[in-house]
């Protein structure tokens, strides 16, 4: 069948009722937290994982991707109305949006964003259908070694494209690589790092780990900012640009659609990274680059559409090889391992509606962000002069009971406060936990893939080289960690995470 006649399969299974419903529900919540500071889809995803145990796989996993690529709609709104970026993506909309919005061009801006957005992702989506099936066709000839390998390189690209201190970053992965092995060995059934806790037999709670990490350690360090943001309501204006802004941001809006689709397939790359990048481009090759910074529509432009593309793109790695390429990416493999499902290269043929099924939510998920956005630019703006006091004792109360609720254990319960008070002192000393949680993910893949190659080796390491792809892979590792130490390049890299 071609990709159109599976594509419509697609639209078949995510226009039931069912399906539509959470598609809407997920791009609302992540418009929701994309305006509101402080919370991200990191965050949010690993609260509403145990909401999502009752529901259908295809469902949660079209609820979950919603919030993901709805949180880069949400957080341009207020980054251009009232210079509050709602989502990290949007740091760098915020410098030329609002200063848009002073000069009573907030309607153009907006406009811009949704249609940057809206074209971004549409594209990447169909950079998920059409690289999808020959990617897990390739990756179906991949052995043990070779999955091996390319782990490596998806560890080694989050430790490079990690922002602050690469020895910190390396650390997380380890630390993540060490929770990973907690319980039974998959070989010898013996207990391994258990403590003598029978409830640890299993592994640590994944949902216990992420809530722990992301959700309720963000809202302690969101407690300390006693900052007090001040809601003016700039006037909105037409939404409809002229020509000549049109004609201004369209090379932005494909050149970020191009930049976010390569970020977002690249591991560690992410939706962040690319709205970053975007805008550096633009500001590089711009003919007057004094511009950027006083109302530049380039400098919006860009960067929304980069994030978008990234966003929707870093599903190809996710679904056709099974590595996550963010921290996001990773809650989403542990969401689909939570319903029983592997993800990899065999998902398109074991699972073909929920694939296609996700695929064809993103286009309706994009046409819903659009209409739930800009319609409704007022009431998301006065959304932030609710006190952060109420919506962090709901979400911690959310917390709790969601963690007890997985499994009906108080046992995890206290290994979220464990893991709260973790992630907190990791926040302190400036260590990102994406990298730990990108370990604590792979971990358990990497020791089974290493074990298994071994096994077939009868010991023998130097199969990890002798397969083409496996020595490619580790080459491209060894690499990228040898220019990790280069004094240019570890400067250069200080330089731009600085920026």
């Amino acid at each position: 069948m071609s990709v159109f006649g599976l594509l419509g399969h697609g639209f078949a299974v995510a226009a039931t009722p069912t399906n539509l419903f959470f598609c809407l529900v997920g791009a609302v919540c992540g418009t929701l937290i994309g305006v509101l500071p402080g919370l991200g889809p990191v965050a949010t995803i690993s609260l509403l994982l145990p909401a999502t145990f009752a529901l259908d796989p295809t469902a949660a996993i079209i609820m979950l991707s919603g919030i993901y690529y709805g949180a880069q709609y949400g957080g341009s709104t207020t980054a251009i109305l009232v210079n509050i970026p709602g989502e990290s993506t949007s740091v760098v909309t915020a410098i030329d949006g609002y200063k848009m919005a002073q000069q009573g061009r907030a309607g153009e801006a907006l406009a811009i964003a949704a249609i940057g957005s809206f074209i971004a992702g549409c594209f990447g989506t169909v950079v998920i259908a059409l690289l999808g099936p020959p990617l897990a066709l390739m990756t179906q000839r991949f052995a043990s070694p070779d999955y091996f390998s390319l782990m490596v390189l998806g560890l080694v690209s989050a430790v490079v494209l990690a922002n602050g201190s690469v020895f910190r970053a390396i650390s997380m992965i380890f630390l993540g690589l060490l929770l990973g092995m907690v319980g039974m060995d998959i070989n010898t059934g013996e207990a391994r790092m258990t403590f003598g806790f029978v409830e640890l037999s299993d592994g640590i709670d994944f949902v216990a780990l992420v809530m722990g990490l992301f959700g309720v350690a963000e809202v302690i360090s969101n407690l300390e900012d006693v900052s007090v943001r001040i809601v003016n309501h700039t006037r909105v204006g037409s939404i409809w640009p002229s020509f000549r802004v049109l004609k201004g941001a369209w090379g932005a809006v494909m050149r970020g659609t191009l930049l976010g689709t390569v970020f977002g397939i690249l591991p560690g790359g992410g939706a962040t990274m690319a709205s970053f990048s975007a805008y550096a481009l633009e500001k590089r090759i711009a003919k007057d680059p004094s511009r950027f910074g006083k109302g530049a529509i380039e400098g919006v432009a860009g960067p929304e559409s980069a994030n978008n593309a990234a966003a929707q793109t870093s599903f190809v790695p996710l679904l056709t090889m099974g590595i996550p390429t963010s921290a996001t990416m990773a809650l989403m493999v542990g969401a689909l391992t939570l319903h029983g499902i592997a993800p990899g290269p065999m998902i398109i043929s074991r699972q073909p509606d929920l694939f296609w099924g996700l695929i064809a939510s993103m286009f309706l998920g994009n046409v819903m962000l659009v209409i739930i956005n800009l319609p409704m630019i007022g009431i998301w703006v006065r959304l932030l002069a609710v006190p952060y006091r109420v919506l962090y004792l709901i979400i911690c109360v959310v917390c709790a009971i969601g963690v007890y609720s997985v499994n009906n254990s108080s046992f995890d319960v206290y290994l979220t406060i464990g893991f709260t008070l973790l992630g907190y002192v990791l926040r302190k000393l400036h260590a990102e936990p994406a990298p730990l949680l990108m370990g604590f993910v792979l971990g358990p893949m990497v020791e089974e893939n290493f074990r298994r190659s071994l096994i077939t080796s009868h010991g023998d390491p130097m199969i990890f080289l002798q397969r083409p792809i496996s020595f490619a892979l580790l080459l491209l590792s060894v690499a990228l960690l040898i220019s990790m130490v280069m004094p240019s390049i570890s400067r250069r890299r200080e330089e731009v995470f600085q920026e």
